[in-house]
């Protein structure tokens, strides 16, 4: 392998040491809020305070991130980003209180809040058209492993040794990213003070009052944290405030992020379009099938577990063929075939019950991971095709604005949707039971269909020039 075509695999893997660093943070925290609720004497319950608190703080500061790539140069803001992470993992590694950890969870959450989103700049500054298809298979792969490492890596953690070492050892894997990237990572030229563009601060007040009331507000409702009129004032404040800041982008010549960047078609649709199936396979999907196992069919934590790793097996197994898969059938027809499959497959899994052969129960989640690779590696490598390179920052910022969003709409819809269906077949019963779930699956499975017609919008050579793969890619 030539150093170029090595180059085309590590930087896709550095870059995309954040996706693993987010996905086992959160992961291994879901497994470990028993010891922790024990350790700080206080109900689990509250403690979702804690994981609320990271996505809401990364969600305001994302915005900034595009400027501040612009402003300081993306490899720059990248490893910064990176130290602050793991500055904010060794705080709430030492934490004592809820309240501690809440405050050290944001900011952890204002380093996440750049380090994916610089990460895919730096790719598509980086990668040239042609091996952008292989880059973004690789790129996608240490997310995959830090969820599929998390339920166990966390468990472990908390059996031999104390919750808080499941802060703690981000650090060595913040520290390998940084030096990484200094590495491998061709330094780009900050802007000088008299070229670069002030900061839109009031932009960046707007924006970030509207993520924190929406987001907010939907990781709080249903939680019985705060008063139901208190929950929904955050949800209106927030949309209000998005809206304020839709004319005021409209009105600034260097808004903070550049809602413009919409009216790229091939872009639109991937945000847009995609919405829906994000809501389903990386929000409602995750947060259901644990509840679907350990409540409604009575599974230990580490059996549904073991049986929900098939879904991140299949995800990465689908790593070693989506290059072809993509140049054989083109990112439209691959995008509608996997949506419409994931579709069958979540509806399948409202069938689960207690009689149901585990390998059948694994079969369809290895599946449905294969599914859902295809569908997101798709998606986040065609979303960009059409987007000067210049406005890369204010898109990749964009996509990740959204996909936050649809991770916390799709754990409130499938709480709501579990709520409703369990009412609706025995309100006299205390309890979910295994088929409450059936309606609950079918009607997630009706979000990632809707994404199909969609995607049905894009013409059959979008994204051509990304599937022109040279010979040793």
């Amino acid at each position: 392998m030539n150093s170029e075509a090595f180059r085309y695999r590590i930087v896709p893997l550095i870059v995309a040491c954040p996706l693993f660093l987010q996905n086992l943070d959160t992961s291994v925290m879901a497994t470990a809020l028993p010891s922790i609720a024990e350790s700080m004497q206080v109900p689990v319950l509250d403690l979702n305070l804690a994981i609320a608190s990271y996505v809401i703080s990364l969600a305001i500061f994302l915005p900034a991130s595009a400027w501040l790539s612009g402003r300081f140069g993306a490899r720059r803001v990248f490893c910064a980003a990176v130290i602050v992470f793991s500055l904010g993992s060794a705080l709430c590694g030492m934490a004592q209180t809820l309240t501690q950890l809440i405050v050290f969870r944001l900011l952890q959450g204002a380093g996440g809040s750049m380090m994916v989103p610089v990460g895919r700049s730096i790719l598509l500054r980086c990668i040239p058209p042609d091996r952008m298809v292989t880059a973004m298979v690789w790129f996608t792969i240490p997310g995959a492993i830090g969820r599929m490492m998390g339920p166990f890596f966390g468990g472990a953690i908390v059996t031999v040794a104390s919750w808080h070492w499941i802060f703690l050892v981000n650090i060595p894997f913040g520290i390998l990213g940084v030096v990484l990237a200094m590495m491998f990572i061709e330094a780009d030229e900050k802007l000088p003070p008299e070229a670069a563009v002030s900061m839109d601060f009031l932009g960046l007040a707007m924006l970030g009052t509207a993520l924190l009331g929406l987001l907010g507000g939907l990781e709080l409702s249903g939680k019985h944290l705060l008063p139901p009129a208190l929950v929904t004032g955050m949800i209106l404040v927030g949309t209000i405030a998005l809206w304020l800041y839709a004319a005021h982008c409209r009105r600034h010549s260097n808004p903070i992020l550049d809602f413009s960047v919409m009216r790229f078609p091939i872009f639109r649709v991937s945000v847009l379009g995609g919405f829906p199936v994000r809501v389903a396979v990386i929000g409602a999907v995750p947060f259901l099938l644990p509840l679907l196992f350990q409540i409604g069919l009575g599974m230990s934590p580490l059996k549904s577990g073991l049986i929900t790793m098939c879904i991140a097996l299949g995800s990465l197994t689908t790593r070693a063929v989506m290059a072809y898969v993509i140049e054989r059938y083109g990112f439209r027809t691959l995008l509608i075939a996997a949506s419409l499959t994931m579709a069958c497959l979540i509806a399948s899994y409202g069938l689960f019950a207690a009689n149901t052969p585990v390998w059948l129960i694994c079969g369809l989640l290895f599946l449905g991971g294969l599914a859902t690779s295809m569908v997101m590696v798709t998606l986040n490598t065609v979303a960009y095709s059409d987007v000067p390179r210049e406005r890369a920052g204010h898109a990749t910022a964009m996509a990740s604005m959204g996909q936050q969003v649809a991770i916390a709409l799709g754990v409130v819809v499938g709480a709501w949707a579990v709520s409703f269906s369990g009412q609706l077949r025995h309100p006299a019963v205390e309890g979910l039971q295994a088929n409450d779930f059936g309606i609950v699956f079918v009607s997630v499975a009706l979000l990632s269909a809707w994404s199909a017609i969609a995607f049905k919008t894009l013409k059959s050579d979008d994204g051509s020039e990304l599937r022109q793969q040279r010979k040793g890619s």
